[in-house]
């Protein structure tokens, strides 16, 4: 019974690390858009021809994301916005982000 459970632990563990590594390659993906954006202007075209292609599925699916429209939608709308994704991961970005919503719905509020 032991070594059962050890082996799904590890199975387990081994999955997740599957997943992060997939997980990490739709970061690349965004941030190669978010680069054609900026250089060329159609990043959200891009990432929206990435995510709906065969690979793209497959890497969205692998990663743990349901590869539907609403996630090309949001990608496009990630890649439209043109922060790069280690600066929106960011501790310091996040803050910022709630600051200024914090500011904004005082404004609505007033």
């Amino acid at each position: 019974m032991r070594d059962f459970v050890d082996g799904t632990a590890f199975n387990n563990e081994q999955g997740n690390r599957a997943r992060k590594l997939f997980a990490a390659v739709v970061l690349a993906a965004l941030d190669d858009a978010i680069a054609d954006d900026k250089k060329y202007g159609n990043g959200p075209e891009q990432i929206a021809r990435w995510a709906r292609s065969r690979d793209g599925r497959e890497v969205l699916s692998c990663a743990g994301i349901d590869p539907n429209e609403r996630v090309v939608t949001g990608l496009m709308d990630f890649v439209g916005k043109g922060v790069r994704t280690s600066v929106a991961l960011s501790r310091e970005e996040s803050e910022r982000r709630a600051v200024a919503e914090a500011a904004d719905q005082e404004v609505r509020a007033a």
